[in-house]
């Protein structure tokens, strides 16, 4: 028997999303993405060949993360964690005081999140929220 595929961290992950102006906002406004990679405008002459690997959308960066957004989802449709496919993200904080700081921004920002829990098993704390999509999101800090 061969031997499992020996891999590293995620390179990268791609959402797809209803509003791509409104996802970038989201992602670079409250978790400091910066966008990477936009769509061309369409009368670029490199515009179809962006198109079959961007989807008209734009690939953001954090640190060695590269997250794409890509609006190809119906206007109406809403994420659902349970269906086949993605039930949440979970990005790494330092500490709990980080956690906390994020709570005072969402509140400032309007964004609704849950509270900051406790999940001793795992010796982690997690804050939940979620993006204009619905697609939940977690902030997590080790306990201690």
């Amino acid at each position: 028997m061969a031997a499992p595929i020996a891999i590293g961290g995620i390179h990268h992950l791609r959402l797809t999303v209803t509003d791509v102006g409104r996802s970038r906002d989201f992602y670079t406004g409250l978790l400091g993405f910066e966008v990477a990679v936009d769509s061309p405008p369409a009368d670029d002459p490199g515009a179809g060949a962006a198109y079959r690997v961007l989807w008209g959308g734009c690939v953001l960066a954090r640190g060695d993360l590269l997250m794409g957004l890509r609006p190809v989802a119906p206007r109406d449709d809403r994420f659902d964690e349970d269906r086949v496919g993605l039930d949440h993200l979970s990005f790494s904080v330092a500490s709990r005081d980080q956690l906390e700081a994020a709570r005072r921004l969402f509140d400032e920002r309007g964004v609704p999140h849950g509270e900051i829990t406790a999940l001793e098993g795992f010796g982690i704390y997690v804050l939940p929220f979620r993006d204009p999509d619905n697609i939940q999101i977690e902030l997590t800090a080790p306990m201690g």
